[in-house]
């Protein structure tokens, strides 16, 4: 039996493979150990767990698979990375445990054993080269704070930033006023205290795009989101050595994919601007559990 775990900043899908195929699954909140309140993120992690025995009926876990934001290996023994392996350990005694970035997650659905660069557009954002097998060069996604271009974090908080500076037109403002509370002090809390900042600015984004179609600004803003992204994560790896040699072998540009479901709600506006650096997407995801699952399964 396996348990695979797919996180981003927002919402984690974990999902059940029982040995003769069948599938249970259920969503918690995200798993991100970049910007995320560690003790929440741990919090969600054993309430999870638990469910995840109660559903098993004391059947074996064999094998977890977790693959989240922010995770990054490291041998210190109070890191996130070794606290989560003691964790899953404890929980589910026996079962071999495998740690990734929610990155591989997206290079296994997008090409399964094929090479290519991946993306994930979702509340954060980042990219990479994989080779079919292991991703041998990304992007450092750097957050929502120093990176995360083109996800929709990072559009919230340009907007934001813009909102309290009075940069924003007097329409948009006054909307954006009259849905939320918008007054300084609850901003700078919830950016700098809150127990998921990045999934606060992200929630300002649907209500963003409502607006691309008619104002002049909010067209730019988003634009000018996604332009960074493929500027700065996109076109630095096409440029790479590693990159090269593989189109060469292969004797094709190398396919790029993007997960996630910022980059699935506004794919036609994505495709449009990396459509003027001659860039065009093989597929947009919303997910990559069901192809994840597919991927494992197979494996």
């Amino acid at each position: 039996m396996n348990l695979i775990i797919e996180s981003g900043a927002t919402k984690a899908d974990w999902t059940i493979i029982g040995d003769d195929g069948g599938i249970r699954s259920f969503q918690t909140d995200g798993l991100n150990f970049s910007s995320g309140d560690e003790e929440f993120v741990f919090r969600t992690l054993e309430s999870a767990a638990i469910k995840v025995l109660d559903m098993t009926d004391a059947e074996v876990i064999d094998e977890v698979d977790l693959y989240a934001a922010g995770l990054f290996f490291s041998e210190d023994p109070q890191s996130p990375y070794q606290l989560l392996e003691n964790s899953l350990s404890n929980r589910f005694p026996g079962a071999a445990i495998f740690l990734e970035n929610d990155l591989l997650a997206a290079a296994r659905a997008l090409f399964g054993n094929r090479p290519g660069i991946a993306c994930i557009l979702g509340t954060g954002s980042n990219a990479c080269l994989y080779d079919g097998t292991s991703i041998i060069r990304k992007t450092s996604s750097g957050g929502f704070i120093l990176g995360d271009e083109g996800g929709a974090a990072a559009l919230g908080r340009i907007f934001i930033s813009d909102l309290i500076k009075g940069l924003v037109p007097e329409c948009v403002a006054l909307a954006f006023k009259e849905k939320y509370d918008l007054d300084y002090p609850e901003i700078v809390r919830q950016v700098y205290h809150g127990a998921s900042p990045a999934a606060y600015l992200g929630k300002f984004a649907p209500d963003i795009l409502a607006f691309y179609d008619t104002n002049p600004y909010m067209h730019r803003l988003v634009d000018d989101n996604f332009r960074a992204f493929i500027e700065r994560c996109i076109l630095c790896i096409f440029s790479a050595r590693e990159a090269l040699k593989l189109e060469i072998d292969a004797g094709s540009r190398l396919p790029v994919g993007a997960i996630g479901g910022f980059a699935f709600a506004c794919r036609e506006i994505l495709e449009s601007v990396a459509g003027e650096e001659g860039i065009s997407f093989e597929s947009v995801l919303k997910s990559p559990s069901e192809r994840l699952i597919e991927y494992h399964s197979t494996k």
